[in-house]
Order: C-alpha cells, then sequence, then structure tokens
C-alpha cells in the first residue's frame, strides 16, 4: 500500500510502552464478570485471558522501532479511513462522519468492554467508540496467523473501524437488542451476519483508496480473510468446525463479502442481514 506522503491521524491514543493494565478475575467481581462476558459476546473479543489471567504491574519499557513503524503505518491507514467515510456518510447516509480513536497498546491495557492484550486481538469496544489495536498483532497476522503483508493488516484496521461505521449506523444496538432475546446459536449467526457486514463495509474502503494499492495487495487482504474464518481457526486448533458456534464467518464468506464491498462500492451493497444465503 503506498502510503507516502499520506497524513498521519491525529485521532489516535497512544498508550505504548506502559505496560500493565491487566484485569484480574479477583478485582471484577461477579457484575464485572458477567459484563466482560456479556461485552465479549456481544463484540466478539476473546475474554478468555481477560477471565483466567491475574492482575499485572505496570511496567515501562522502551518501544522498538518495528513497533514505530507499525504505530505510523496504523496512523496512516486510520486517516485514509476518515476520509473515505467522511466522504461517503454525506452522500449516502446525509449526515457527517465522526471518527473513532484509535488505541495503541502494547501487551495489556483496559477498556470499558474490559481488559485487551495480544491475545484478544484488535477490536472495537462500543462503549467509548474507541478501537483498540496492539501494534505487536501485525507480528502475530504474518507469523502466527499466516496473512503476510501490509494490506493484510490495513485490511484489519479498516475491520474494526467498519464497526464504528456500523455503531454510527445504529446497527450494533440493533443487534444487542436482537442479541439479547434470541438463543446462544441464533445469537452467533447474527453476529456472523454482523462481521460479515464488517468485512464488507472494509472491502467499500477498500475500492475507494484504489489509488494507494499496489499489485498483490488485494490477495493480501482476501487471503487475511481467508485465514481468520472461523472454520479456518478451528481447524488449525485441531477442532472439527461447528458452524453453530462461528461468531464471524467462514474463510469463503469473510473473502466474499469482503469482494462485495470492494466491488460495489457502496454501503448499500452490504446488507448481510437482508442476504438470503452468506
Amino acid at each position: 500500500m503506498r502510503l507516502r506522503g499520506v497524513r498521519r491521524s491525529s485521532n489516535i491514543e497512544d498508550r505504548r510502552g506502559r505496560g500493565g493494565g491487566g484485569i484480574a478475575i479477583g478485582g471484577l467481581g461477579g457484575v464485572g464478570v458477567l459484563l466482560v462476558l456479556a461485552i465479549g459476546y456481544f463484540t466478539g473479543i476473546d475474554v478468555t485471558p481477560i477471565l483466567e489471567g491475574s492482575t499485572q504491574s505496570s511496567t515501562q519499557r522502551e518501544i522498538t522501532p518495528q513497533e514505530e513503524a507499525a504505530a505510523e503505518f496504523s496512523s496512516q491507514v486510520l486517516a485514509t479511513t476518515e476520509e473515505v467515510w467522511s466522504e461517503i456518510f454525506p452522500r449516502e447516509v446525509g449526515a457527517p462522519y465522526e471518527p473513532p480513536v484509535l488505541v495503541l497498546f502494547s501487551g495489556t491495557t483496559s477498556s470499558p468492554c474490559g481488559g485487551a492484550s495480544g491475545a484478544t486481538g484488535p477490536f472495537y469496544c462500543p462503549l467509548d467508540r474507541k478501537a483498540y489495536l496492539d501494534t505487536q498483532f501485525f507480528a502475530t497476522l504474518s507469523q502466527r496467523l499466516g496473512a503476510e503483508g501490509d494490506f493484510a493488516a490495513a485490511y484489519v484496521i479498516a475491520h474494526e473501524v467498519a464497526h464504528h461505521v456500523q455503531d454510527e449506523l445504529g446497527i450494533l444496538d440493533q443487534v444487542n437488542s436482537v442479541r439479547q432475546r434470541a438463543g446462544e446459536a441464533q445469537a452467533n449467526a447474527i453476529t456472523v451476519r454482523l462481521e460479515l457486514q464488517a468485512d464488507c463495509l472494509a472491502g467499500v474502503w477498500a475500492h475507494h483508496v484504489d489509488g494507494l494499492l499496489e499489485p498483490g495487495d488485494m490477495a493480501e487482504a482476501l487471503n487475511a480473510a481467508r485465514m481468520i474464518g472461523d472454520d479456518h481457526l478451528q481447524r488449525s486448533a485441531g477442532r472439527v468446525p461447528q458452524p453453530h458456534t462461528f461468531t464471524h464467518g467462514t474463510s469463503e464468506q469473510r473473502e466474499s463479502w469482503f469482494a462485495r464491498g470492494y466491488e460495489s462500492g457502496s454501503i448499500g451493497g452490504c446488507d448481510t442481514f437482508n442476504a438470503s444465503s452468506l
């Protein structure tokens, strides 16, 4: 992705180098545990490390050159999402776009949606309308998940920003309301549609930054979508895929909806909730 000359976003909250910030189950209390579980269930965040972890001490450490480069990259990608959605919203929604803040952290941090660590992966918290990213996640994405390339990393950021777009559109509240009345399997199925819509909206962003793309960038994003499909992740963990437990969609579905968003370039092309098939 060609980012030379692209501005850096000012909507960055930099917590890198602070360390610590982990939340222990003993410090949450019964209500706190239920809140973390509920938020994790709704947003798709893996809260296991929070519930199984222990309180971690705050430490200061030096930021590596690799992390600094990842932070600059993230800031520039975030800036492109701001420009794209600020252009699309007045035209398609008839309202201005209010961009999210991207929280960059190292190791662990806290959020209103619970503790965050490298194990949770990037996520969007609707309670404070911020996206959270451990800058070391890009290495995990490439080395452990098999999703290499800078545009694979950009796709991940665009996906989390897409959840903010859904929040701006009122979709997250609607989904949460439906989920509260649904059984587990049905709630998971609704969450899959939510996540696939975010993939599609990330594709819409990709459509509008096409001039910044380099040869192979789309292949990197599509590969990333495949590598983080529920079926692929469950097989990689040595498990037989269980569709009723899926919360993000299969590799094929994630790849397909990202491609649909890229082809349409429009929010209207991402209505996963009324799609007869995914």
